[in-house]
């Protein structure tokens, strides 16, 4: 089966939207997706993006069907302060019954040569500890877990602690 990788497109949002579902879903975290398709309208193609994406398509199966988005990679540049620019793999998808095709190995290496025509010094990524199958896809390419190997820990400030820390204290 041939499948097509090529840059996001507004018209995407749609399809973006059901594979960042589908993932929380196996995820088991689907309850925690409230992004409307308007926010990643809005967010990935206004004058700022502040993410790109990378689409896998095949043909639809019919000769009149068109091409059915399988699989997709968000993305964005970070900066690191100790080694320089980073491409940050935040949400790498191929729906279940298109895997083994190679669309996965594809898209790294698209981000990969990605990452290194911006001269970005790596790619970081977090995956779900109990996610074993994308664990050892990643590790057998060469990724480091770096909760083991330098002991880092992923925190987070939701939406109630920015606003708490943005208000201005009383004195």
């Amino acid at each position: 089966m041939e499948y097509k990788l090529r840059k996001a497109e507004p018209k995407d949002v749609s399809d973006i939207l059901r594979l960042v579902k589908e993932l929380a879903k196996y995820e088991e975290m689907e309850h925690h997706v409230t992004l409307t398709e308007k926010e990643l309208l809005e967010d990935g193609f206004g004058d700022t993006p502040f993410y790109h994406c990378i689409i896998a398509e095949i043909q639809g199966e019919g000769s009149s069907d068109g091409p059915k988005v399988v699989g997709f990679a968000m993305y964005y540049f970070t900066y690191d302060p100790w080694v320089g620019k980073q491409l940050y793999l935040e949400e790498f998808y191929v729906m279940d019954e298109y895997r083994g095709l190679g669309i996965g190995s594809e898209i790294l290496r698209q981000l990969s040569d990605l990452a290194m025509k911006t001269r970005c010094t790596g790619m970081m990524f977090v995956v779900a500890e109990n996610n074993e199958p994308s664990v050892q896809f990643y590790k057998r390419r060469g990724a480091e877990d770096l909760s083991q190997e330098e002991g880092w820990r992923l925190y987070r400030f939701d939406k109630s602690s920015l606003v708490k820390m943005a208000t201005p204290s009383e004195e």
